[in-house]
C-alpha cells in the first residue's frame, strides 16, 4: 500500500507541475502514513501501562521543523521536544500547550531558562551547572510552572554510528552516571531540591539495538527508584526515556516496531509501566522517516571512465547525511519517467549526482537502476526526517517546496503546501541583499 500511494503521489506531482524548471526538487509527506505512525505510537505505550498512567509522546521536532507538520503531529495527541530557542519557537507557533512541550538543550543561557520557566514548559537540566543556573532563578523569582528534571547518561556504550550514540562513556550529554561520585551527587542533587521531580535519559537513536536502549531505561529506572527510596517519598514522578527507535532503511517494512520496543521496555523495567511513574517519550525519525519522499528531476545524463551519470537536482543540500556520510546514510532510490511512470527495464550500474559542485555530491554510486534520461524523476525514499526540512546552502541552493499528501478513495491525490519552495529573491535577503553596501563606508 505504501509504495502504490507513493507511486500515485508521484504522478499527481508531475501532473500538477510540482516539479519544474524553476523547482526541479519537490519533498511529499505522506500525511495518512504520519497519521499512522502517530496512532502505532499511543497504542504501543498504552498496551503496557497501567491505566491512567500519565503518558507524553513529545515529538523531537529536530527531526522535522515544518510547523504545519508540528501541528499535524499535535492533533495527533503529541507533544513537542525542543532543543533550542528556534524549535520552541516553532511549537509554539504549531500551538502546543507548554504543558506539552519539554525543552532539552545542552546549551540553555540564563535567558533561555528563564523564558522556560516562564512559559511553563519541562525542562531538563543537563548539567551540575546549569541546575546551578536555575537555583539561581529561582531563588529571586517565582515557583516553576512546569517540571523540572535532570538529564543523566546512563553510559550504556555506542552503536554502529558513533555521531548519534548519546550514550556513550564520554557523551556530552546529561551527567554520567557512572564516573565516581556522580550517582551520590544526583541523589543529593534531588534530596536538596523539592522541585526536582523528572529524570532524563537518551540511549541514542540509529544504529543502536532495542536492548541496549533498554538497557539505558532500566538504569535510569533503578537510579530514580533509589532516590525515591532516599527522599522517603515519591520525589521522582515521571521518567522521560526520551526516543530513538531505528528506522530500517532498506525497505518499505517497518522495523523494529513501536510495539516491539514498548514489549521489550516493560518486560526489561516492568516498575516503569505500574502507574507509579509518568512517562516521556520523544521519538523523532520513526514517526517520519518512511513517509517523506524527495524528488529530483534529472537534468542530464552522460558516461565518464565507462559508467553512465544521472546529474540531477538533489544532493548534499536536501541529502546532507548521504553525501557526507553514504556507508552510515544509504538511501533507496526509486525512479519514473517524465510522466511520473515508475521506469522498468534491465538495471544499469549508475551514479547519481547533485548539483553541487564537489565530486562526492552524490545520492548513490554505482547503483543498478533502469537506465535513466533526461527529464526522468528520481525519488529518494524514507526522507520524511533529517532530509529535505533539513537545508545545507551549499551553493545557495534553494530550499525544496515540501507538500503533504493524501490520496482518496478514487484514487485522486490532494497536496497541501507544507513550505513553499525558495524563491531566488529570497536567497539574496538572506545573503545581506539589503546591506550590499555596509562594509563599503570608511
Amino acid at each position: 500500500m505504501a509504495s502504490d500511494h507513493r507511486d500515485r503521489a508521484v504522478r499527481a506531482a508531475v501532473a500538477h507541475a510540482l516539479l519544474s524548471d524553476a523547482a526541479p526538487v519537490a519533498a511529499l509527506l505522506d500525511v495518512s502514513g504520519v497519521r499512522a505512525s502517530a496512532a502505532a505510537l499511543r497504542a504501543a505505550f498504552a498496551a503496557v501501562t497501567a491505566p491512567g498512567t500519565p503518558v507524553l509522546h513529545a515529538f523531537a521536532v529536530k527531526a522535522c521543523p515544518l510547523v504545519p507538520v508540528l501541528r499535524l503531529l499535535h492533533r495527533e495527541g503529541l507533544g513537542a521536544e525542543t532543543a533550542s530557542p528556534g524549535e520552541l519557537a516553532l511549537a509554539r507557533a504549531a500551538g502546543v500547550p507548554a504543558e506539552r512541550t519539554v525543552l532539552d538543550s545542552p546549551a540553555k543561557t540564563t535567558a533561555e531558562l528563564r523564558e522556560a520557566l516562564a512559559l511553563g514548559v519541562a525542562v531538563n537540566a543537563d548539567n551540575p551547572q546549569e541546575l546551578a543556573r536555575l537555583d539561581a532563578l529561582l531563588a529571586t523569582g517565582p515557583a516553576p510552572r512546569g517540571p523540572l528534571g535532570l538529564r543523566v547518561n546512563a553510559q550504556v556504550g555506542p552503536g554502529t554510528i558513533g555521531a548519534l550514540s548519546t550514550a556513550t562513556a564520554t557523551s556530552k550529554f546529561g551527567v554520567a552516571l557512572r564516573d565516581e561520585g556522580a550517582r551520590e551527587w544526583i541523589v543529593r542533587a534531588f534530596l536538596d531540591r523539592p522541585w526536582l521531580t523528572r529524570l532524563h535519559t537518551h540511549s541514542g537513536s540509529q544504529g543502536l539495538t532495542l536492548p541496549q536502549m533498554a538497557a539505558g531505561v532500566r538504569a535510569v529506572y533503578g537510579l530514580a527508584e533509589e532516590i525515591n527510596a532516599a527522599a522517603g517519598d515519591r520525589r521522582v514522578d515521571t521518567v522521560d526515556i526520551g526516543g530513538g527507535l531505528p528506522v530500517n532503511f532498506a525497505s518499505d517494512a517497518v522495523a523494529p516496531t513501536y510495539g516491539q520496543h514498548a514489549r521489550l521496555l516493560a518486560a526489561e523495567v516492568p516498575g516503569l509501566f505500574d502507574g507509579r511513574y509518568g512517562l516521556v517519550t520523544e521519538f523523532g525519525r520513526s514517526l517520519l522517516a518512511k513517509h517523506g519522499t524527495l524528488l529530483a528531476r534529472v537534468e542530464y545524463t552522460k558516461t565518464s571512465g565507462s559508467r553512465p551519470i544521472a546529474v540531477t537536482h538533489a544532493g548534499v543540500q536536501v541529502a546532507t547525511r548521504t553525501v557526507y556520510d553514504p556507508a552510515s546514510w544509504p538511501l533507496r532510490l526509486a525512479v519514473y519517467d517524465a510522466e511520473g511512470v515508475p521506469r522498468t527495464g534491465p538495471p544499469v550500474d549508475q551514479d547519481v549526482a547533485g548539483p553541487a559542485c564537489f565530486a562526492g555530491d552524490l545520492l548513490a554510486v554505482a547503483r543498478p537502476l533502469p537506465p535513466l534520461a533526461p527529464g526522468d524523476v528520481v525519488a529518494a525514499l524514507d526522507t520524511g526526517a533529517y532530509y529535505f526540512a533539513h537545508h545545507y546552502g551549499y551553493n545557495s541552493l534553494p530550499r525544496p517546496g515540501v507538500y503533504g499528501y493524501a490520496v482518496r478513495p478514487d484514487g485522486t491525490v490532494r497536496f497541501a503546501t507544507v513550505r513553499a519552495p525558495q524563491r531566488p529573491s529570497d536567497l539574496v535577503a538572506e545573503a545581506g541583499g539589503g546591506q550590499r553596501d555596509a562594509l563599503l563606508a570608511e
